[in-house]
C-alpha cells in the first residue's frame, strides 16, 4: 500500500470498522491513548485512530466548519452535541466573540478542550459545558433574553424542523428552524 499512495508505512493507519450498536460503539475499541495532530484549513486537530471506532473528526462536515469558520467573525457560537468541539474550534479561529461547547461526555468535552488549546484558546471566552443538551437548551431558555448566540451548530437531526430561524421552546423541547443535509446550523441575528 505505501508503494501505491507514494507515503511512508509509517503514516498509514489501517482500521477494520466493524458494524456495532447501542453504547458499544462509543466504547474503546483500544488503550493505546495515541493522538496524532491534523490540519484542517487553518485549524489543528487531535485524533485517535485506535482507541474509538471514529476518529474524533467527522469528515462529512467538513465544509459546514469552514463555513462556520467564515462566518464566525464577532459573533456567539454555540455548539450542541459537540463531539471533540473541531465546529467550536473553527469558529474561535474565525473570530468568534465567544464559544460555548455543549456536549454530554467528559471524555470529549476535555478532548475539544485540547483541540482548542492546540490552537491557542484557553480563556473563559470559551465555555465547554457537560450537560445533556436537550435539557440545557431547555434551562438556558429563560436566559435567551440575556444570553444570545448569533451562529449555532447542531450535530443531530431532530424532528420536526419548522421554517424561519428561531429556537422555539416547545412541550417536547427546543426545536431548531433550519439545517444542511448532515446537521443543523442557524445563523441569524434572531436566533
Amino acid at each position: 500500500m505505501p508503494e501505491v499512495l507514494e507515503i511512508p508505512s509509517d503514516n498509514i493507519f489501517f482500521k477494520v470498522r466493524q458494524r456495532q450498536q447501542g453504547s458499544a460503539q462509543y466504547q474503546k475499541v483500544s488503550r493505546e491513548g495515541r493522538y496524532h495532530e491534523v490540519k484542517e484549513g487553518p485549524c489543528r486537530f487531535l485524533v485517535n485512530l485506535s482507541d474509538y471506532l471514529d476518529t474524533g473528526l467527522f469528515l462529512d462536515h467538513r465544509l459546514v466548519r469552514e463555513r462556520i469558520r467564515h462566518e464566525a467573525k464577532g459573533k456567539h457560537f454555540l455548539n450542541l452535541f459537540a463531539y471533540t468541539g473541531t465546529a467550536t474550534v473553527h469558529a474561535a479561529v474565525g473570530g468568534a466573540i465567544s464559544t460555548t461547547t455543549v456536549d454530554m461526555s467528559k471524555t470529549y468535552l476535555e478532548w475539544a478542550g485540547r483541540n482548542l488549546a492546540l490552537n491557542g484558546f484557553k480563556d473563559r471566552r470559551h465555555e465547554l459545558v457537560q450537560a445533556d443538551c436537550l435539557r440545557w437548551l431547555e434551562e438556558m431558555s429563560e436566559a435567551w433574553p440575556r444570553r444570545r448566540f448569533d451562529l449555532i451548530f447542531w450535530i443531530r437531526r431532530p424532528s420536526p424542523i419548522p421554517n424561519g430561524c428561531s429556537i422555539a421552546s416547545t412541550s417536547s423541547g427546543i426545536t431548531p428552524a433550519c439545517y444542511t443535509k448532515s446537521c443543523v446550523y442557524w445563523h441569524h441575528r434572531d436566533c
